[in-house]
C-alpha cells in the first residue's frame, strides 16, 4: 500500500497519497477525520482512474477505442454512452478551437499499409471526418487511415471521474493533482478557499499562486521549445501536425469547472496566440485563463485578478 501523508491545518486533517497513474504522478488529497475512511476513498478514486485508463486505451485489443480505429473507413461501431459522450464533447472542443484541438490523427502503421497503401495519400483528415449517430450511439471514422486517441483530455477526464466517485462517497473537500493539473472541490480544512498554492505548494512561485480555484480545475501547458508540434503527446494533445512558431507565449493556464475541458484547452490556446486566446476564453462562460509570455508578462482573461 502506498504511504498516506497526513497534514494538519488549524486542527483539521488533509490525507494525501501519491500514485503513478496513466503515465503521470497523481496526488489525491481528501479532508476528513478518519484515516481508514480516507484510505478507502482514495483507493476507490485510484480504481476509477485505472478504469478510465483501460477504457481509453489504444493498446488493449478489445477496447472500444481500438474497435473504432480498426473499423475506420469500413463501418460505424456501436459504443457505450460514456465513450460516445466523450467523443461528442471532444468534437465540440474541436469546433470551438477551429481544429487546434483534435482527437483524430493519421495512422502510418503497417496494418494500414498492408490493407490499402493508397489510403496513406490522404493527409487532410480531421475531426470533421468523425460521424456520430446519437440515436444508434455509433461512431464512424470516414477514412481508413484515421485513428482517434485521447492523449489530450484523458488525464482530465479521469480526474473528473475520480472526483465524482469520491463525492458520491461523501468526500466534501479535496484536491486531485494530475501531473501538475489541479482539480479542487469544497474548502481547505480551515474553511478557506483552495488556491493554486494551497492545492499544490510546488506552484507557490507562480504569479497566480494566490488565485482561488475552489470547485474549479486549472490545467497548464508550457512552451518548452521555440517550435511546438501541435497536438502530440508531449504537448498534451492528440493529433500530430506541422510545427509552427509559438514563441512569445511561455505558458497557458486554463481555469474551468471540469478538468477534462481545462486539459483539452490549454495547448490550443497556446497555439493561437495571446490576443486570440484571451478573446476566445472571454467568450466562454465560467472559463478563465492566465497567459504568461516569454518576458514573464501576465495576461489574465476577464474576471481574473492577479495580485
Amino acid at each position: 500500500m502506498l504511504a498516506l501523508e497526513k497534514v494538519l491545518t488549524n486542527n483539521a486533517t488533509i490525507y494525501r497519497r501519491e500514485a503513478r497513474l496513466m503515465g503521470n504522478k497523481f496526488e489525491i488529497s481528501v479532508v476528513g477525520n478518519d484515516p481508514i475512511w480516507a484510505v478507502e476513498r482514495i483507493n476507490n478514486a485510484i480504481s476509477e482512474i485505472n478504469r478510465v485508463e483501460k477504457l481509453l486505451s489504444t493498446f488493449s485489443e478489445d477496447s472500444e477505442v481500438n474497435t473504432i480505429n480498426r473499423n475506420a473507413g469500413i463501418k460505424p461501431v456501436k459504443v457505450s454512452a460514456e465513450i460516445f459522450r466523450l467523443i461528442d464533447r471532444s468534437l465540440q472542443i474541436s469546433e470551438l478551437t477551429y481544429g487546434a484541438f483534435d482527437i483524430t490523427y493519421y495512422a502510418t502503421d503497417k496494418t494500414v499499409e498492408q490493407h490499402d497503401a493508397s489510403v496513406l495519400t490522404y493527409t487532410k483528415i480531421s475531426y470533421k471526418d468523425v460521424v456520430l449517430d446519437a440515436k444508434a450511439t455509433t461512431v464512424f471514422l470516414k477514412e481508413k487511415a484515421m485513428r482517434i486517441g485521447f492523449a489530450a483530455n484523458s488525464k482530465g477526464y479521469a480526474a473528473d471521474r475520480a472526483k465524482y466517485i469520491m463525492q458520491l462517497e461523501g468526500v466534501s473537500h479535496g484536491v486531485i493533482n494530475a501531473g501538475g493539473d489541479l482539480l479542487t472541490w469544497g474548502l481547505q480544512p480551515d474553511m478557506e478557499p483552495w488556491t493554486v498554492a494551497t492545492a499544490d505548494p510546488r506552484q507557490e512561485a507562480q504569479p497566480f499562486a494566490d488565485l482561488e480555484i475552489s470547485n474549479m480545475a486549472i490545467a497548464t501547458s508550457v512552451n518548452t521549445e521555440k517550435y511546438i508540434t501541435i497536438n502530440d503527446k508531449k504537448s498534451r494533445a492528440g493529433k500530430a501536425a506541422n510545427g509552427f512558431t509559438v514563441s512569445g507565449i511561455k505558458s497557458v493556464s486554463i481555469i474551468s469547472p471540469t478538468a477534462e475541458f481545462a486539459d483539452a484547452m490549454a495547448t490550443p490556446v497556446m497555439t493561437i496566440g495571446v490576443n486570440a486566446g484571451i478573446y476566445l476564453i472571454n467568450q466562454l462562460n465560467q472559463i478563465g485563463c492566465v497567459i504568461i509570455d516569454d518576458r514573464n508578462r501576465v495576461y489574465p482573461s476577464k474576471g481574473i485578478t492577479i495580485a
